[in-house]
């Protein structure tokens, strides 16, 4: 390394750097190795053209040396992006929170249409039992078993072939309604699971967290 020139070395980080086969974070690592490569990695042609590539700026001078303005072009950003990213956590949250809400609805609902079923097949089989009764008056039976058959009769105050069908239309409509109750619970639970995966990868990222404040560190101890 030591009979290397330090032109043809300035020359070969600047490729590096223009051909973005080195990064920022490449750049500052070399810079930690030795004296010699420190000082060749601080040129500000290297971190001008950094610059130009990273973030883009029309028509921007300054008298800063170059790895400063990239260091407050790169703080800059992270924070733009942090901000970006908080947004995202608490829209995320948000719509997890949705979820929750409408499973909490769609459970209430399904308990309410089961109840109504229950409900209506208990009086269904209570009207059948009103009409095996009305059709058994019809047939000779001892005494007792024709006063209690005519007791039931009585006591039922609706037209019972009417409520029955009535109370069957309605019992298939709970069936068709529990069973899209169902399908949208599924379907939310689903989406429940989506939402806190992708909380839960937004939230921990360490890999990219580990990049920006390597980057960050090697930026702010390096002048």
């Amino acid at each position: 390394m030591s009979f290397i020139p330090d032109e043809l070395w300035s020359k070969i980080l600047e490729m590096g750097v223009a051909t973005a086969r080195l990064s920022c974070r490449d750049l500052c690592c070399i810079a930690i190795t030795c004296r010699r490569l420190n000082l060749l990695s601080n040129e500000p042609r290297l971190w001008y053209i950094l610059l130009s590539l990273d973030f883009p700026l029309p028509n921007s001078t300054s008298s800063m040396p170059s790895k400063s303005v990239y260091r407050t072009r790169f703080e800059k950003v992270k924070a733009q992006r942090l901000a970006e990213w908080r947004r995202a956590v608490l829209i995320a949250e948000g719509q997890e929170a949705i979820c929750k809400n409408r499973l909490k609805e769609l459970e209430c609902q399904l308990r309410k249409e089961g109840e109504r079923m229950k409900a209506a097949l208990d009086e269904l089989g209570d009207l059948e039992r009103v009409r095996r009764a009305s059709v058994a008056l019809n047939v000779w039976q001892p005494e007792i078993v024709r006063r209690s058959q005519s007791q039931m009769v009585e006591q039922c105050t609706v037209p019972t072939d009417f409520r029955l069908h009535n109370l069957k239309m309605e019992v298939n409509l709970c069936k068709q309604q529990i069973a899209a109750f169902k399908k949208a619970y599924n379907d939310q639970k689903k989406k429940l699971k989506e939402c806190k995966e992708a909380l839960l990868s937004m939230k921990y990222d360490p890999l990219k967290t580990f990049r920006i404040d390597i980057c960050k560190n090697n930026l702010g101890t390096r002048g």
